[in-house]
C-alpha cells in the first residue's frame, strides 16, 4: 500500500488522492470493462484508468525509477518556427504582416489569437504555412468543456494547429484527473479534424516533478507536442526545461520551446536540447541569424583549408 507521503531527494508529494482511489478501485476497474495505462519518465510514473468509452476514471502519479528519451535531428530553423503574435493589442494589419513574413520565409506556422484565425486562413491559403491558435490562453483556468468548444470554433475558422494551456492550478493541487480530462477534451476535438495539438505546461510556474507529470499526462492524452510557456507568466523557455521535457516524452512527441527565444543562437540551443518547434515573435531575426552564420562559415572555409 502506498502511503500518503513519500520522501525522496527533491521530491514534492506526488502521490495524490487519485492514486489512492485508483488502488482502492483496482478490482472494480478490472471487472467493469475499464482499462488502465502507465507512462513513466524521469523516475515518475503516471497511471491512468479509462472506462470503455474512453472517459477518464482515475489518474495518479508516483516516483519510481529513471528513464531517458532521445533527441531528434533538426531541419532548417525556418521550418521549426511558429511565427507568433499574441499581443492583446495586435491589429489586423500587423497580423497581415505576420502572414506575409511567414509566406516569405516558409515558417512552420503563424501562431495568433483565435479572433484572427479566419484572416490568417485566408491569407495563407495555398501555402504550406499552418494556422496555429491558442486555447484557454494565457491562464489555462477555463473549464474543460469551454476549451473543447473554443477548439472546435477555431477549427471551424480554419486553424490546423492548437496550442492549449493546461489547468495549472489543478496540476499543482494534484487534481490530475481534471488535468488529463482538460487536455484530452482538446486533443480529441482537434484530432477529429486532423489538427495538431500542443500542450502548454507553463514551466516557469512548475517544479521539476510537476513538469514531468504534466508531460506524461499530455502524452497519455495523445497530444502531439508539449510546449514550455505562454510567454505571459514571467518566464519562458530554458535549455534545461526543454531537455527535461524531451527526456520525458522520448521521440514519440514534439517539444516546443516558446517564450524568450530572441535570436538564432538561442534557437539553436533549444534545438540542440531537443526542441522540434520554436515559438517566437522574432522569427525573421532568427532566420537572418542562421543565414549570417552559414554565410560566415562559407567565407571562412576556403581560408581554413589553404595549404592543406
Amino acid at each position: 500500500m502506498i502511503g500518503k507521503e513519500i520522501t525522496v531527494e527533491k521530491l514534492v508529494e506526488i502521490v495524490t488522492r487519485e492514486v489512492l482511489l485508483a488502488l482502492a478501485e483496482q478490482e472494480h476497474t478490472q471487472t467493469h470493462g475499464e482499462f488502465c495505462h502507465e507512462e513513466c519518465a524521469e523516475g515518475i510514473c503516471v497511471h491512468t484508468c479509462f472506462d470503455n468509452v474512453g472517459h477518464v476514471v482515475n489518474v495518479g502519479a508516483e516516483r519510481l525509477t529513471s528513464t531517458l528519451g532521445g533527441i531528434p535531428q533538426d531541419p532548417s530553423v525556418a521550418k521549426l518556427i511558429d511565427h507568433t503574435l499574441l499581443k492583446p493589442d495586435a491589429t489586423a494589419d500587423q497580423i497581415a504582416q505576420l502572414c506575409f513574413e511567414a509566406r516569405k520565409y516558409e515558417f512552420a506556422s503563424v501562431c495568433i489569437n483565435p479572433s484572427y484565425v479566419k484572416l490568417c486562413a485566408d491569407l495563407l491559403k495555398g501555402t504550406d504555412v499552418k494556422v496555429c491558435t491558442v486555447i484557454g490562453f494565457p491562464l489555462g483556468a477555463t473549464a474543460p468543456d469551454v476549451k473543447a468548444f473554443e477548439t472546435q470554433t477555431a477549427l471551424n475558422d480554419g486553424a490546423t494547429e492548437i496550442d492549449m494551456v493546461i489547468n495549472i492550478g489543478a496540476l499543482k493541487a494534484k487534481d490530475l484527473e481534471l488535468v488529463l480530462r482538460d487536455i484530452q477534451g482538446v486533443v480529441n476535438t482537434a484530432h477529429a479534424a486532423n489538427a495538431l495539438t500542443k500542450v502548454i505546461i507553463e514551466t516557469s510556474l512548475l517544479t521539476d516533478e510537476e513538469k514531468v507529470t504534466a508531460c506524461l499526462l499530455s502524452k497519455e492524452a495523445g497530444a502531439d507536442f508539449v510546449k514550455t510557456s505562454t510567454g505571459f507568466a514571467g518566464g519562458g523557455a530554458t535549455v534545461e526545461d526543454v531537455a527535461l521535457m524531451r527526456r520525458v516524452v522520448g521521440e514519440s512527441m514534439g517539444v516546443k520551446a516558446s517564450g524568450g527565444v530572441h535570436d538564432f543562437s538561442e534557437a539553436q540551443s533549444m534545438v540542440e536540447a531537443g526542441a522540434t518547434r520554436i515559438g517566437a515573435s522574432a522569427g525573421v531575426k532568427i532566420v537572418q541569424g542562421e543565414l549570417d552564420a552559414k554565410g560566415g562559415a562559407q567565407k571562412a572555409a576556403p581560408a581554413a583549408n589553404k595549404g592543406y
